[in-house]
């Protein structure tokens, strides 16, 4: 459930959209718990649900009115036990993964914070594992360049 609570938090960028599209998914498992293969690893049938449940979610979103996102940094967990340079550094990481677009977010989650190999990411997302390759490597990109520009006063541009 951790695993899965924070690809919805990744995604939605919300505490309380992430407990609901946890929610949502674990429902709709028990709705549809026959279609559920024996033997097949079930974090990725989960995964997939929640990636189905937030793609219909964006996409009504979008018809109704548009979505209302909050900052990467307020959507860091506090818990007051470990030492405040990881907090400190683990914001800031989550910060500059929330500016990534969101199917980089995605894969960047899924590969680098949770683990999956490329092609379990591709199965979950349903795409073509080239596809996760470019993604992951357009987000090294990208979060290479914000911190560049993160003006540390090192004297890069």
């Amino acid at each position: 459930m951790p695993a899965l609570w924070r690809f919805a938090l990744v995604l939605s960028r919300s505490r309380d959209t992430a407990d609901d599209l946890v929610q949502a998914t674990c429902v709709r498992a028990l709705e549809r718990a026959g279609q559920y293969e024996p033997g097949t690893r079930l974090d990725r049938w989960l995964f997939s649900i929640l990636h189905s449940i937030w793609v219909n979610e964006v996409r009504s979103r979008k018809v109704r009115q548009g979505s209302g996102v909050i900052d990467a940094e307020l959507a860091l967990i506090f818990d007051g036990r470990q030492a405040i340079e990881t907090n400190i550094l683990a914001a800031q990481m989550l910060a500059a993964i929330g500016k990534l677009p969101e199917p980089q977010r995605e894969a960047v989650l899924l590969v680098y914070a949770e683990g999956f190999s490329y092609q379990e990411a591709a199965t979950f997302l349903g795409i073509p594992i080239g596809t996760i390759m470019s993604r992951l490597a357009a987000a090294r990109g990208r979060l290479a360049e914000l911190n560049d520009n993160s003006g540390d006063g090192d004297g890069r541009n």
